[in-house]
């Protein structure tokens, strides 16, 4: 009889999850999606991960939110990360205290250019809403309501959205487009897939996905590369699932296309991560050669597994985790072995505040200086790797000359046996070194220098 009364119980609490999740899925409202907005922000703020982790998460845990209200939420998050710097302006302008509520209301007045009753329908109190606007709420609403985000009185830095600790160096870098140039870092990052050519031409690949109604473009700089036109999903479509594309920025896919990797060579990929530059390596080497793959982070390191055999490619790459004290030993033996050694080394990540823009303001990781000093270290150690005659190659997805230009002069001091390979000028990519950014590339702003090992 217990266990009779048991399993109705528990029936009768998964029809109640089951009703209480449909309701909520199909009665979200606009105010709820506003109340979603506030505690991403609250958790972004309380809790020192990255926005897409927090964001991640928090969709996780409520897997009732429906796609179109998930979607919507994200980049509204988004679009007022995006805006930090004038968002705070215009609150420090009427003396409103800083937090995910007060930023969320002035987005919505300035950014969406909601009106006062917008306002209070949006927060009304009621169920799954924000609590109603106070006085004060309502008095600097009323102040702000159908004025722009913009203003004459901001200075360039809070227009241009420059966090001020770099304002100084990248001004100095970009001269007059300093201004163009983070505003171009202002537009969400396009979805860009690199073609695995191993398996199938990018023109074909190209037919395939506008067979699943997918249409892209031909990217103008990576022989590899295709831009979604639209929001895609690619998860369903047949070229995701026979290994056919991975998703990749143009740019990053530039970092393994100047390496020039060729059919039968010994390559190294130090900083591997994940696998995606990997992927590209030895797809551009027909899975003819050797690519190995380390990288410090052994679990992601490992999922790159899956990747490698889903494309194709797996019999060429070795997989070899620096947390494995054999390894470290393996690599000091490596000398004079490798054709190519790229090394996308961690760095500020300041090339990616189009696709990160938390990152302006908030380092989840190691400091400048920090970041410098392990960067000349992965140069010093690989640099015996290289064979004569072959390539060193150094990247970074940084916009600051001291993780670039000035992290090769000094490494070309300390190690005289290399010299600057420049780039071909009629690739547009800049020379002596690859420099890409939002503006002038339409990719993340990314860095790379060829240095060859003389005779």
């Amino acid at each position: 009889m217990y266990n009779m009364f048991r399993v109705i119980a528990n029936n009768a609490i998964k029809a109640c999850c089951i009703l209480y999740f449909t309701v909520r899925l199909a009665t979200m409202k606009p105010a709820s999606r506003i109340q979603a907005t506030i505690e991403i922000l609250e958790r972004d703020q309380n809790i020192r991960v990255p926005l897409d982790s927090c964001v991640g998460d928090y969709m996780r845990n409520r897997r009732y939110i429906g796609s179109k209200d998930r979607r919507a939420v994200a980049e509204r998050v988004y679009e007022i990360a995006r805006h930090h710097a004038r968002i705070n302006w215009w609150l420090d302008k009427h003396s409103v205290e800083i937090t995910p509520r007060s930023r969320t209301i002035c987005w919505l007045a300035l950014g969406e250019q909601a009106d006062e009753k917008r306002l209070h329908d949006l927060l009304d109190g009621s169920g799954y809403a924000p609590e109603k606007l106070d006085d004060s709420e309502i008095a600097f609403a009323q102040k702000i309501v159908g004025l722009n985000i913009e203003h004459e009185d901001m200075p360039e830095g809070v227009l241009s959205e420059c966090p001020p600790e770099f304002e100084a160096v990248l001004r100095d870098y970009f001269g007059e487009g300093f201004k163009d140039e983070m505003l171009a870092m202002m537009v969400p990052a396009t979805l860009d897939v690199r073609a695995n050519i191993f398996a199938m031409e990018r023109e074909n690949v190209q037919s395939s996905l506008e067979k699943d109604g997918i249409e892209t473009t031909l990217t103008p700089f990576s022989p590899w590369g295709l831009r979604c036109v639209e929001k895609a999903y690619l998860s369903k479509t047949k070229a995701m699932n026979k290994g056919w594309i991975e998703i990749q920025d143009e740019g990053s896919q530039l970092i393994a296309h100047v390496c020039d990797a060729k059919s039968g060579m010994q390559v190294l990929d130090y900083c591997a991560g994940g696998g995606g530059k990997t992927l590209a390596l030895a797809a551009a080497m027909k899975r003819k050669g050797r690519v190995v793959a380390m990288d410090l982070d052994e679990k992601r390191l490992e999922k790159g597994r899956r990747r490698y055999k889903k494309a194709g490619l797996a019999d060429i790459i070795e997989v070899r985790p620096l947390s494995d004290i054999r390894h470290k030993k393996w690599l000091k033996r490596q000398k004079g072995t490798f054709d190519i050694v790229l090394t996308d080394v961690p760095c500020s990540g300041t090339g990616t505040w189009r696709r990160n823009p938390d990152m302006r303001w908030r380092n989840y990781g190691p400091t400048l200086n920090e970041l410098v000093e392990i960067q000349a270290e992965i140069l010093d150690k690989v640099a015996k790797a290289v064979k004569v005659g072959g390539k060193l190659v150094y990247a970074t997805c940084s916009l600051l000359p001291i993780e670039n230009e000035e992290q090769v002069e000094k490494f070309l001091k300390n190690h005289p046996e290399f010299e600057i390979q420049p780039l071909d000028e009629a690739l547009g990519l800049g020379t002596p070194f690859m420099r890409l950014t939002p503006h002038r590339h339409k990719t993340d702003g990314f860095f790379a220098a060829t240095l060859i090992r003389k005779e």
